[in-house]
C-alpha cells in the first residue's frame, strides 16, 4: 500500500492532482475538505459548524479531521493506497496520522508540497465561477465563455460562484497555510520524504513531475 501526502496552500491544485492519480493508479483520494462540504451540503450539526469556520478561512477543529480519515482508512482497508489531499494541516495532525499509520503497519512514502505564487494565486482562485446547470468552470481573466453570459457547454445564463471564493478569504487561507500548514515540512524532510513541484505550472506539467516522483516505488496503473 502506497501512501502519498498532497500539501499546499487552498488554489494550489491539489484536489486536480490527486484525481489524475487516483485514475492512473487506482489510489483513494481522502479529503478532508470534500468531506466537510459533503457534511455541509447535507446540513448536519458538523456541516453548520463547519459551514461557518471555512467561510471565515479557519481551520476545523484537530479531532473532527482526524475522525474522519481514522473512518476512511478502515473502510478502505484493502485499496492500493491513499493520497492524503488538505490534511495533515498542522504538526499536531501530522503525529496523529503517525500513529493511525503505525497502528496498521502502515507508514508515508511521499510528502509532495505544490509551491505557488500567492498574489497570482489569490488572482486564479478570487476569479473563477461555475455554471449552476453544469458546473463547467471558467475565469474571469483565464477561461471566459465564447459567447459573453452563456455557457459554452449547456447554454444556460445563470452562474455561480463559491462563497470563499474572495480575495479576502484567500488571503486569510494562504496566511493560515503559512502559520500553521508549512512549519510541518520540517517534520517531514527530517523523515527525508519531502519533494516540491511547482504548483503554478500547467496541469500537465505538474502531474507529469509528480509522476516522476512516485515513479519509483512502481505504482501500478489503473
Amino acid at each position: 500500500m502506497k501512501l502519498l501526502i498532497l500539501l499546499g496552500p487552498p488554489g494550489a491544485g491539489k484536489g486536480t492532482q490527486a484525481q489524475l492519480l487516483v485514475s492512473h493508479h487506482g489510489l483513494i483520494q481522502l479529503s478532508t475538505g470534500d468531506m466537510l462540504r459533503a457534511a455541509v451540503k447535507a446540513g448536519t450539526e458538523l456541516g453548520k459548524q463547519a459551514k461557518a469556520i471555512m467561510d471565515a478561512g479557519q481551520l476545523v477543529p484537530d479531532a473532527v479531521v482526524t475522525g474522519l480519515i481514522s473512518d476512511q482508512l478502515d473502510k478502505h482497508a484493502h485499496a492500493p493506497g491513499f493520497i492524503f489531499d488538505g490534511y495533515p494541516r498542522t504538526q499536531a495532525q501530522a503525529e496523529s496520522l503517525d500513529r493511525l499509520l503505525a497502528e496498521r503497519g502502515l507508514k508515508l512514502d511521499h510528502v509532495i508540497e505544490l509551491t505557488v505564487d500567492e498574489e497570482a494565486l489569490v488572482a486564479r482562485i478570487a476569479g473563477r465561477y461555475t455554471c449552476a446547470r453544469c458546473n463547467e468552470g471558467y475565469h474571469d481573466t483565464f477561461k471566459q465563455p465564447k459567447e459573453p453570459g452563456v455557457c459554452d457547454v449547456c447554454q444556460s445564463t445563470e452562474f455561480k460562484r463559491r462563497p470563499d471564493d474572495n480575495a479576502e478569504t484567500v488571503r486569510a487561507r494562504l496566511k493560515v497555510y503559512r502559520a500553521d500548514t508549512a512549519p510541518i515540512l520540517p517534520y517531514y524532510e527530517a523523515k527525508g520524504i519531502v519533494a516540491r513541484v511547482d504548483g503554478m505550472a500547467d496541469i500537465a506539467q505538474v502531474s507529469e513531475a509528480i509522476e516522476r516522483i512516485v515513479a519509483k516505488d512502481g505504482l501500478p496503473t489503473a
